[in-house]
C-alpha cells in the first residue's frame, strides 16, 4: 500500500519538476499515470497481483510519468527497478536524458546504469589470443580467412584494451566492428569463465558487479527474456526482488516468440558434426587426462548417430521433394502436426543431440577443474575452452530445436509451428524451423507469477479501442487482477491536424493501384516543404520512385538507397534551407521516427497496413484463430492493422505545436465495414472524406 509517506514523497518530486524544470507544463494524463503507476506497483489494487498495462498517448511524457510512479516504490522497498526498451534509441533517451533530469530534480539517491548482455562486451583473453595469433600470421583460430581490415583492427583494439583507453564494450568502439572479428572475440558463458582468474578483469564481469549497485537497471527486451528463459537472477537481479517497467511494450509479444523460436540447417549441421572427432583430439592433446577418455568416445558416438540421423531427415524430405514446389520452396506442417514417418526420425534426433550435450558438457567441465587443479597452463586452457563454447551454443541450439520438433502439444493451447525450407536446391540444404504460437505460458511462468511488480506502457497497447488483443498475446487472463489504464494524447488533434480520405476510384487491391499512386502523388507533395510518404511494400515503393523521377522529375529520398540515419539528415537539411524533401519509407519508417516541427507537415500513408498471413506464423495462427470457428480477418489482421495505422499516423504530430495533413489513399476505410472501426481508433483528426 502507498504509506503517507510514499505519497508525500512523489507529491515532493512533483513539485519540484513544476517549480525547477524549465519550460514544464503540468499534464492531467501524465499526472494519473504517476498516481496509478504507483498505487498498481505498491498493491493498492491486488497485493499479490501487481500488474499493469497502460497506454499512454504520444505527448503524455510517460518516461517522466513511470519514473515517478516507480523509483520511489521501489527505494522505499529496497527493491531495484528494470527498465525495458525495444531500441537502442529509448534506452539511451533514458540513459542520458530521462533519468539524470529525473535524479537531478527530484533529489532523490539512486544509480542507474544500462545492462547488456555478454555479447556486447570482449573475451579479454579471446582478445590476446587472435591478437596474438594475428602478430604471427597464424590464422587458424578465426572460423574463415579473416579481411585485411580485421586483421588490423585486431591489434588496434587489443592495444587500446591493454591502454586502457577502451572499456571492451562493441558499441563504445567508434568504428563498426565486423560480424566476423567481433564472433571471435566476444564473451560467452562457456569461455569467458570468472573461476578462470585470467577472466576476473573482464569487462562483461566487471560490468556484472557493478549491478549490485544499481537501483535502476536499463536493459533491452532480449536480454530480460534471455534471464527469464534461465530462471530469472542469473543475469539480472532475481525477479522476486525487482519491479519492471516494460516500455515499447507492443514489441513484447513478438520478441518473446523469437526468442523462444529455435532453427537449424540439416547439411551444415551435419558437416559441422563431421568435425567434432577434430575437436576431441585437440581436446586430449591439450590435456592428457583419463578422466575426458569416456567423455570423448560417447561424445564421438553421439554425433555420429546425430550426424545419421539427421541425414535421415534429410532423405525424408528428398523423397518428399513435393512438399517444397511452391514459390517460397518452404512447407508448414499444417496444425504443427508431423508425419509419423517424420517424427519417428526427429524424436531420434532429440535424443541423440541431448546425449551429445551432456558429454559435451563433461568434457567442459573436466577442463575447468583441471586447469583449477593446476594441471592444464592459462594460455592452454584459452584456445580449447573458445571452441568448446562454440560447440555448445551449437548443440544446445540443436537440443532445443529437435525437443520442440518433437514435444506433444497440449490439446487445450495453441501448437508448436513448425516448417522446413528448402535453402539450397542443388545441395539439398533444408532449414528446419520451430516456434510456439502461444508465448503467454513462458511470460506467466516465468515473469507475471515471479515479479514483485510489472508495469507495461507504450502509445499504442490497444487495437480497435480495447487490449483485448494485446492481453491474449502476452499470456493475461480476464480478471487475473491486472489493471488497465488508456490515457489520451494530450494534443490538439481536431485543431492541429488533418486527416484527408481522398475520392479514388481504385482500391489497392486493384492491380491498377500502383498506378493510380504515381497519378495523385505529384499533386499531394506539391507546394509541400516537409513531406513522408508510407508504403505497404518496397516493391511497390519502388515502382513508384522510378515513376516519379521519370516523369515528373522528383527529387526523392528513398528507403533502401542509403542509411536511415543518412536519409533523415538529408532530409533535415532541405527543411532547413527552405527546399522540398519527399521522404519515402515502408513500415520501419512508421515508428520510431521523430520528425517534429518543421521536418514533417504532410504525411501521405498509400495504404491501409494490413499484414499479409505470407510468414508461417501469422498462417499459423490464422490456421488456429479459424480452427476454434474464429475469423483470422477480423481477430488478428484488423486489430493489427489498427494499431500500425495508429503508429502511422502519429509521426505527424510530436509536439504540442506541431500541426499539419495525414491523406489516406485507402477508399476500405469508407467502403468497407471495418473501416469505421479503424477510423474511430485514431485520434480525433479534423477528418474529411472526399465524395
Amino acid at each position: 500500500m502507498l504509506s503517507p509517506q510514499l505519497q508525500q514523497t512523489i507529491k515532493n518530486c512533483f513539485k519540484q519538476f513544476k517549480q525547477e524544470i524549465p519550460n514544464f507544463v503540468t499534464r492531467r494524463e501524465q499526472n494519473y499515470m504517476v498516481a496509478q503507476t504507483a498505487k498498481i506497483l505498491a498493491g493498492e489494487y491486488d497485493r499479490t497481483r501487481r500488474i499493469g498495462v497502460i497506454e499512454a498517448g504520444t505527448g503524455t511524457g510517460k518516461s517522466l510519468a513511470y519514473c515517478l510512479g516507480a523509483i520511489p516504490v521501489a527505494l522505499s522497498q529496497g527493491k531495484k527497478l528494470c527498465i525495458s526498451t525495444a531500441t537502442v534509441a529509448l534506452q539511451e533517451q533514458l540513459l542520458n536524458k530521462d533519468l539524470p533530469l529525473f535524479r537531478q530534480y527530484s533529489r532523490l539517491e539512486f544509480d542507474f546504469a544500462v545492462v547488456k548482455g555478454r555479447q556486447r562486451y570482449i573475451c579479454a583473453s579471446k582478445l590476446e589470443l587472435v591478437a596474438d595469433a594475428q602478430s604471427s600470421d597464424d590464422n587458424a583460430l578465426w572460423h574463415q580467412a579473416p579481411s585485411k581490415d580485421d586483421l588490423t583492427l585486431v591489434k588496434k583494439l587489443w592495444q587500446a584494451w591493454l591502454d586502457k583507453e577502451w572499456d571492451g564494450e562493441r558499441d563504445s568502439w567508434p568504428t563498426p566492428i565486423s560480424p566476423l572479428l567481433w564472433a571471435q572475440i566476444q564473451c560467452d558463458k562457456f569461455t569467458c569463465n570468472k573461476q578462470l582468474s585470467a577472466h576476473r578483469q573482464c569487462p562483461f564481469h566487471k560490468a556484472r558487479e557493478v549491478i549490485d549497485k544499481l537501483d535502476v537497471l536499463i536493459v533491452n527486451h532480449s536480454l530480460l527474456l534471455a534471464d527469464l528463459e534461465l530462471g530469472g537472477g542469473k543475469i539480472l537481479p532475481e525477479p522476486a526482488d525487482m519491479f519492471y517497467v516494460i516500455d515499447e511494450a507492443h514489441h513484447l509479444p513478438e520478441k518473446t516468440r523469437d526468442f523462444s523460436s529455435a532453427f537449424s540447417s540439416l547439411q551444415a549441421t551435419i558437416d559441422w558434426l563431421k568435425k567434432m572427432d577434430l575437436l576431441g583430439k585437440k581436446i586430449s592433446s591439450t590435456l592428457n587426462s583419463q578422466q575426458l577418455i569416456s567423455p570423448l568416445m560417447s561424445l564421438s558416438d553421439h554425433c555420429n548417430e546425430l550426424s545419421s540421423d539427421l541425414t535421415l531427415v534429410s532423405q525424408w524430405l528428398n523423397a518428399n521433394s513435393q512438399l517444397f514446389a511452391n514459390d517460397d520452396m518452404r512447407h508448414r506442417f499444417e496444425h504443427g502436426v508431423l508425419p509419423d514417418s517424420l517424427l519417428a526420425l526427429i524424436e531420434n534426433n532429440a535424443i541423440s543431440s541431448k546425449a551429445a550435450l551432456k558429454q559435451l558438457n563433461k568434457v567442459h567441465q573436466i577442463i575447468l577443474e583441471a586447469y583449477k587443479d593446476g594441471l592444464i597452463s592459462p594460455w592452454k586452457i584459452e584456445a580449447v575452452l573458445s571452441d568448446i563454447g562454440n560447440n555448445l551454443n551449437r548443440m544446445e541450439n540443436q537440443q532445443k530445436l529437435w525437443h520442440m520438433l518433437k514435444r506433444q502439444d497440449s490439446k487445450h493451447g495453441a501448437p508448436t509451428v513448425r516448417w522446413v525450407e528448402l535453402t539450397d536446391r542443388e545441395r539439398g540444404e533444408y532449414l528446419i524451423h520451430a516456434a510456439p504460437l502461444d508465448i503467454g505460458y513462458f511470460l506467466e511462468d516465468k515473469l507475471w507469477s515471479q515479479a514483485q511488480g510489472v508495469i507495461l506502457c507504450s502509445a499504442t497497447v490497444t487495437a480497435l479501442n480495447s487490449f483485448d488483443h494485446f492481453r491474449r498475446s502476452v499470456g493475461l487472463q480476464t480478471n487475473d487482477g491486472t489493471q488497465y489504464v488508456r490515457l489520451n494524447s494530450p494534443f490538439n488533434f481536431k485543431d492541429n491536424a488533418k486527416l484527408i480520405i481522398p475520392a479514388l476510384q481504385i482500391e489497392p487491391s486493384n492491380d491498377k493501384f500502383t498506378e493510380e499512386l504515381i497519378k495523385r502523388l505529384p499533386a499531394l507533395v506539391d507546394n509541400k516543404q516537409a513531406n513522408l510518404v508510407l508504403f505497404s511494400s518496397y516493391r511497390q515503393m519502388n515502382q513508384v520512385a522510378k515513376a516519379l523521377r521519370d516523369r515528373h522529375q522528383l527529387s526523392l529520398l528513398v528507403q533502401g538507397e542509403a542509411s536511415r540515419n543518412a536519409l533523415l539528415t538529408l532530409h533535415k537539411d532541405k527543411c532547413d534551407n527552405q527546399q522540398r524533401s519527399i521522404l519515402f519509407g515502408t513500415s520501419s519508417f512508421s515508428e520510431g521516427l521523430d520528425l517534429p516541427g518543421k521536418y514533417l507537415t504532410n504525411l501521405v500513408i498509400t495504404k491501409l497496413p494490413f499484414a499479409v498471413p505470407t510468414s508461417p506464423i501469422e498462417q499459423a495462427l490464422a490456421e488456429y484463430v479459424k480452427s476454434k470457428n474464429g475469423n483470422p480477418f477480423m481477430t488478428l489482421t484488423v486489430p493489427d492493422a489498427s494499431r500500425k495505422l495508429i503508429q502511422s499516423c502519429g509521426r505527424l504530430l510530436r509536439n504540442e505545436q506541431d500541426s499539419g495533413t495525414i491523406t489516406i489513399l485507402d477508399r476500405r476505410l469508407v467502403t468497407k465495414r471495418y473501416g469505421q472501426s479503424l477510423l474511430d481508433s485514431l485520434p480525433p483528426y479534423d477528418l474529411t472524406i472526399e465524395h
